[in-house]
């Protein structure tokens, strides 16, 4: 006989000629020769040291062990008081019930299902992330979430997570945001055999992202297809000189005639307009030439006009002065200061009035 002591927090397996016996807590016990004892802590999880059948026979024992049978395609997150101590891989675990305040969260891998049931703040555990993909849609988007090529739903702003696994996941995003869509440097002829380039532009949102994404293939290049044809539809019936005086009008004929076109793609129009209207360098310069003649006719009506003014208004000063001597009299001695300003030196003799002297110099003998 021998004596074995089991220490607190253990518990001991008892084999007799190698099969088990029974298990002993804390204690002093009695041995024969023939037992032999195995001791384990309460506080770790328990590797059986035979089958682990053959152990759970014994009722007693088995009701003191918590048994995890984790699946394929499974984890199981094990938690003390509540926190997440570990991750439980494919296999079959056995822990203490009493001394270990364990729970145990197993988890379907296979699902795509997003997560939901597991507090966020876990997400960071570096344990967990191997198992973890995300998808990061921005406030301004929206995603298309696929799930084996099939489309399941559209997905808000947020951080959506998936178990890793086999199954294909995919989700599309696309900017809510408007956008303007550049149409630049188009060759376009007018009603009048004109060949112009046109830089012209858009601005949309994408009003319904299943249409935009699903229903239409580079919904954008569509989009751009089409602006290319309104451009063309608005120019070609327009001659050159209709189209420079209606150029600010396109914008409103794009959003009344092809709004219905643009939602097909999944957009709405918000406004449109033509930024440059580039000319061949032949016309270009007639248009100058044309401007110029303009601008001399303006300023031989405006030089006609005057004229006229003044002419008039020298009517009007002559029969004031024909009406009036004294007025004449004025007018004729300002013409004489004047003329006296641009001569150096003027002789005048002694007899007479100096002043009518000066007026036989300056008026015509009659």
């Amino acid at each position: 006989m021998r004596q074995v002591r089991i220490r607190k927090g253990t518990i001991g397996l008892v084999f007799k000629n190698g099969d088990y016996e029974k298990f002993l807590e804390a204690g002093k016990y009695w041995l024969t020769m023939r037992q032999s004892i195995k001791t384990y802590s309460l506080f770790h999880e328990f590797k059986a040291p035979i089958e682990l059948d053959l152990l759970l026979s014994d009722k007693a024992l088995a009701n003191r062990l918590d048994i995890i049978d984790v699946k394929d395609n499974q984890i199981a997150l094990t938690y003390e008081k509540g926190r997440l101590k570990e991750i439980l891989k494919t296999g079959l675990y056995t822990f203490w019930k009493e001394q270990l305040p364990l729970t145990f969260e197993m988890i379907d891998l296979s699902s795509t299902k997003a997560i939901t049931s597991i507090d966020a703040s876990l997400f960071q555990r570096a344990v967990l992330m191997p198992y973890l993909r995300m998808f990061v849609i921005e406030p301004f988007e929206k995603g298309l979430l696929f799930i084996d090529g099939e489309f399941e739903g559209v997905m808000g702003p947020g951080t959506h997570r998936f178990w890793k696994n086999t199954t294909s996941i995919e989700v599309q995003k696309v900017d809510l945001r408007q956008q303007q869509l550049e149409v630049a440097g188009q060759e376009i002829l007018t009603k009048d055999k004109a060949a112009l380039r046109v830089n012209f532009y858009v601005h949309y949102k994408v009003a319904d992202i299943k249409t935009a994404l699903i229903d239409n293939k580079k919904f954008t290049d569509q989009l751009y297809i089409l602006m290319q044809f309104a451009l063309r539809e608005f120019i070609g019936t327009l001659t050159l000189d209709e189209l420079l005086e209606k150029k600010d009008e396109i914008g409103t004929y794009i959003l009344s005639h092809f709004e219905d076109k643009a939602k097909e793609l999944g957009v709405a129009l918000n406004s449109a307009g033509i930024r440059d209207v580039i000319l061949p360098g032949d016309i270009k310069e007639i248009m100058n030439q044309v401007l110029v003649a303009q601008k001399r006719a303006q300023a031989n009506s405006i030089t006609r006009r005057e004229e006229t003014a003044a002419t008039r208004s020298l009517l009007n000063t002559a029969k004031l002065m024909e009406d009036n001597t004294m007025l004449f009299k004025l007018k004729e001695m300002e013409y004489v200061e004047k003329i006296a300003e641009k001569i150096g030196e003027i002789t005048v003799s002694g007899g007479g009035n100096a002043v009518e002297q000066l007026k036989a110099i300056f008026s015509p003998e009659k």
